[in-house]
């Protein structure tokens, strides 16, 4: 139940919905994808509330988010404190904005102006303009150049929002109609775009103008003829490119990468340089830097969307697991995950994934000769938290085969205890070099 007040205020509502990849903007899809979708989604609705709360907060004005879709705690998460938070009510959208308005005016307001997230035209002095127009006036309403309204404001409850044909270019038409029979006093504000349609896309920002995928992958690669495929098979998704780095293969790699559907570069043989190459090409807003010989979860895109939604996370990675089931490795499984989600240190073989402006930000993979991974999520660290998704990829136990379990767990702990004791790179790598084996 929301609180009632005493005194008369001002509410300015948003409604939106929780982005999820396939459920919202869905008309986009074809054009950019459904985590391309969920994504623009995203960035309108933070751009939106952005402009809300510039406008609204020094005035006082009440701002409340109306949301489906999603919980209070993803939403928390996803828009941070400072805003109020509420369900829609069940219903048609009519319903759903009459409830809205009615819960504002039973709560004290005197003036209630409701907007949508799809507006990226919206600037802080469309909003003065509405609060300023309900002074002497009955609605305000904001024309959108598809035949709906992308703002609309009362200063008392009106039945305007039933029968409306939604989704078509009569609604405003329809809902000027029944103001007009009410005797309403109408203010009509300058007509924006929202954004619906593939067209409508040539109004954004140059990066989201276009088709980008979402997501690059990334796949250092170096004599991984055996299992290329396998991981790429596991990465392809529409909304992914898969770019191989390849450092020098004498197998053909490089062959089989190009017939699993990857663009394969050429580099110098060194994981952090080969992976830093890939991400200088990549076209995608977020970066997952994959081993060549671990499996992508299914439907992991989702997983890295709803990751990164937190806003105090900068990086993200998946459970770990190999394909050895065995009582030992079962033990050093859980033990790398609970390492890697309570204390922030998940490893390559986990699949890390960041914005790609983030890494960019904290300067990539540092070249060293060992141990990049490590190097890159304590940077990433500093700066706020890596969450691990809630499923786990398959990374190939041939390491821990080929050397022993117990024995290639310890060097790994060494390697770790030594970076965190700031010994050299170049120090630990003779252990790298002596012992034949790739550290985690």
């Amino acid at each position: 139940m929301r609180n009632h007040k005493e005194f008369q205020h001002d509410r300015l509502i948003i409604f939106g919905r929780y982005p999820v990849p396939g459920r919202v903007k869905t008309r986009l899809i074809p054009a950019i994808g459904p985590a391309g979708a969920a994504d623009l989604q995203r960035w309108l609705t933070e751009k939106t509330l952005g402009t809300a709360k510039a406008f609204a907060l020094p005035r006082g004005i009440d701002v409340e988010v109306c949301f489906e879709g999603g919980s209070i705690q993803e939403m928390r998460r996803w828009l941070g404190s400072g805003v109020s938070l509420f369900r829609q009510t069940p219903g048609d959208l009519g319903m759903r904005i009459y409830s809205a308005f009615l819960a504002a005016f039973q709560s004290g307001c005197r003036r209630v102006v409701l907007l949508g997230t799809d507006i990226p035209g919206l600037k802080t002095d469309h909003l003065r303009q509405a609060f300023d127009a309900l002074t002497e006036n009955d609605l305000v309403i904001g024309p959108s150049t598809d035949g709906g309204y992308w703002l609309v404001g009362l200063n008392r409850p009106a039945h305007l929002f039933q029968g409306i044909k939604w989704g078509t270019g009569t609604v405003l038409g329809q809902t000027l109609d029944l103001a007009n029979e009410q005797g309403l006093r109408v203010k009509e504000l300058d007509s924006l775009t929202d954004i619906d349609t593939a067209e409508d896309l040539k109004l954004l920002p140059p990066e989201w103008a276009g088709k980008v995928p979402y997501v690059s992958v990334i796949i250092p690669t170096l004599n991984e003829a055996e299992n290329i495929e396998t991981t790429i098979r596991s990465a392809l998704n529409e909304d992914v490119e898969i770019i191989v780095v390849d450092g020098g293969s004498t197998d053909d790699t490089v062959a089989r990468a190009m017939r699993a559907g990857a663009r394969v570069e050429m580099s110098s043989r060194d994981r952090a340089l080969q992976q830093n190459q890939g991400a200088a090409s990549a076209r995608g807003r977020v970066l997952l830097f994959l081993h060549a010989d671990t499996r992508l979860p299914t439907c992991y895109v989702n997983h890295v969307f709803e990751t990164l939604m937190d806003t105090e996370t900068v990086a993200g990675a998946f459970r770990f697991k190999t394909n050895l089931d065995s009582p030992l490795m079962n033990l050093i499984e859980l033990i790398t995950n609970v390492r890697s989600q309570y204390f922030n240190l998940p490893y390559g073989d986990q699949g890390l994934f960041i914005r790609k402006s983030v890494f960019e930000l904290v300067g990539g993979f540092p070249e060293v000769p060992i141990a990049e991974d490590l190097f890159l999520v304590r940077r990433l660290s500093k700066k706020g938290r890596i969450r691990i998704a809630p499923v786990h990829v398959v990374t190939s136990a041939r390491r821990w085969q080929t050397l022993g379990l117990f024995r290639t767990t310890l060097i790994n702990l060494f390697v770790l205890a030594g970076l965190c004791l700031g010994i050299s790179p170049s120090t630990l790598a003779s252990l790298y070099k002596v012992s034949r084996i790739k550290i985690r």
